[in-house]
């Protein structure tokens, strides 16, 4: 065999090799953080009514303030679901990526669950697609992303919004533009 032909055969092998890694890292199950049950303070509960578009302000003060310090940008919106916005560069293209979200209440907090993804014309699974956000964006600690369960976890009881007090949420109906949270303000300790 001429030298040509063995310099491409390894070329060719190095590349299959690279592009095998490169799937595996992104279809391999990630570890994943324990979530633990919340614990909101003991107080006084004011029960607070809101409508998309004000919790949408809410979310984006809170969540915008965070996440300015992170390499890949991603904007909010919320009408009937709660969707995110970002873009990826790959191969020196940007590629759009919507990913749709239905809120859920679970034990005070909100389990985003991921309902859909859109990246150009490109079939990627969501999975894949939180993966790289958990890896690429700079969550603030009450936000933990769970790819293998295809869902971002919201911790309420690690935001502190004045004096001790936490929020709590109690129902999310965005088709109804009703949301109720309370406020949960901390017994003064004599």
């Amino acid at each position: 065999m001429n030298k040509w032909k063995i310099a491409f055969l390894i070329l060719a092998g190095a590349i299959i090799f690279a592009a095998a890694g490169l799937f595996y890292y992104a279809t391999a199950d990630v570890e994943q953080a324990i979530i633990k049950d919340p614990v909101f303070p003991e107080g006084n509960v004011l029960t607070v009514e809101t409508t998309v578009n004000e919790f949408e302000s809410i979310v984006k003060k809170y969540l915008g303030e965070e996440l300015k310090k992170t390499p890949i940008q991603l904007e909010m919106a919320i009408e009937d679901k709660i969707y995110l916005y970002s873009t990826l560069k790959v191969f020196n293209v940007d590629l759009a990526i919507q990913m749709d979200y239905d809120p859920e209440v679970k034990n005070g907090n909100i389990v985003l669950k991921q309902t859909a993804i859109h990246v150009g014309k490109a079939n990627i699974s969501p999975k894949t697609v939180l993966k790289l956000m958990k890896d690429n964006v700079e969550f603030p600690p009450w936000i933990t992303v769970q790819p293998n369960d295809e869902q971002i976890y919201v911790d309420l009881s690690l935001i502190n919004i004045a004096s001790g007090s936490r929020v709590r949420a109690k129902e999310i109906d965005l088709a109804n533009d009703k949301i109720l949270l309370e406020v949960i303000i901390p017994n003064d300790k004599k």
